[in-house]
C-alpha cells in the first residue's frame, strides 16, 4: 500500500497516527495492518464509502459496543437499496416479512433495511405475475438460516474486533457470490431430479436402439460366415486349377492394375 494513501486514512481518521521515529518517517505495528485490512475490505470488497468506513471503524474502536452491534454497523452498509418507488403491494409486502420474522422467532427489526429489501423483492415478484414465488420464502429462510450460522462460526474464530469485522464484511459479499454459484449448482442437480425423468426416458430408448445394431452388429458375425463361404470359393478355385485352367480371357487395363 503506498504512503500516501496510508496519509490519506490517517487524514480521515480511518487510521491512527504511526509512531515517529523521525520528523519525516513513522514506525506501523501489527494494530495499524489489522486496521488497514480491515480498511481495505470495508472499501474494495464492501464498497463502502470513505464516512461509512469512519463509522465502522468508531464501532470497533468503541470498547464498550457490543460485537453484534459492531457487526451491524459493518453490515448493514451492504444490504441491497432500491432506488424506485415502492409499488402499491408493498404494505402488503411488509406484512408479509413481519409475519415471517415473528414466525422464525428472528431478533431483527422488520421495518430494517433487510426487511425492507426483501419487501420490495417481493412486489418486485408480484409485478412480474410471479407473486407465488412467496410460497416458498418459508423454504428460502429456512436455507438462509443454516448459511448464517456457517458465516457466523466462521466469524466466531476471529478473536480482534478488526478481524471479526473484516471476516464478516468479507464473507458477506464474497459468501453471496459464493451461495449464487452453489445455488446454480444446486439448480441444475434439482432440475435433472424433476423433469429429467422423461429425458432418461428417452435414454432408455437410445439404449434399446443402441442394443438393437449390437445385434445387427451381430450380423456382422453372420458376415463372419459370409467370409467363411469366400474361404468355400477358394476351395472350389484350387479345385478348378486341379482340373486344369478354363478358357483364357483378355487382361483389361483395370484387370492389370488389380493385380499390381
Amino acid at each position: 500500500m503506498s504512503v500516501p494513501t496510508i496519509k490519506f486514512y490517517v487524514r480521515e481518521g480511518l487510521l491512527p497516527a504511526g509512531e515517529l521515529t523521525s520528523p519525516n518517517q513513522a514506525s506501523y505495528g501489527e494494530t495499524h495492518v489489522r486496521r488497514l485490512r480491515l480498511i481495505r475490505a470495508l472499501i474494495d470488497v464492501g464498497n463502502l464509502s470513505v464516512a461509512a468506513v469512519r463509522d465502522v471503524v468508531t464501532a470497533v474502536d468503541d470498547p464498550e459496543r457490543p460485537v453484534h452491534d459492531v457487526l451491524g454497523a459493518a453490515t448493514k452498509p451492504l444490504v441491497p437499496r432500491y432506488d424506485r418507488e415502492p409499488g402499491d403491494g408493498i404494505e402488503e409486502a411488509r406484512k408479509t416479512v413481519a409475519g415471517l420474522i415473528e414466525a422464525r422467532g428472528w431478533h431483527t427489526h422488520p421495518s430494517g433495511p433487510a426487511a425492507e429489501a426483501l419487501a420490495m423483492t417481493l412486489v418486485a415478484l408480484d409485478e412480474l405475475g410471479h407473486g407465488r414465488f412467496a410460497e416458498v420464502l418459508d423454504a428460502y429462510a429456512e436455507a438462509a438460516e443454516g448459511v448464517a450460522r456457517a458465516d457466523l462460526d466462521y466469524v466466531a474464530h476471529h478473536v480482534a474486533r478488526e478481524e471479526l469485522v473484516e471476516s464478516a464484511v468479507v464473507g458477506t459479499v464474497l459468501g453471496d457470490a459464493m451461495f449464487s454459484a452453489l445455488r446454480r449448482l444446486a439448480h441444475t442437480d434439482a432440475s435433472e431430479s424433476t423433469f429429467g425423468e422423461a429425458l432418461r426416458g428417452e435414454g432408455e430408448v437410445g439404449d434399446g436402439g443402441e442394443a438393437d445394431g449390437g445385434e445387427v452388429g451381430g450380423g456382422e458375425a453372420d458376415g463372419e460366415e459370409v467370409g467363411g463361404g469366400e474361404a468355400d470359393g477358394e476351395r472350389r478355385r484350387g479345385e478348378g486349377r486341379r482340373r486344369g485352367p478354363g478358357p483364357s480371357r483378355p487382361r483389361t487395363p483395370s484387370a492389370r492394375f488389380s493385380r499390381s
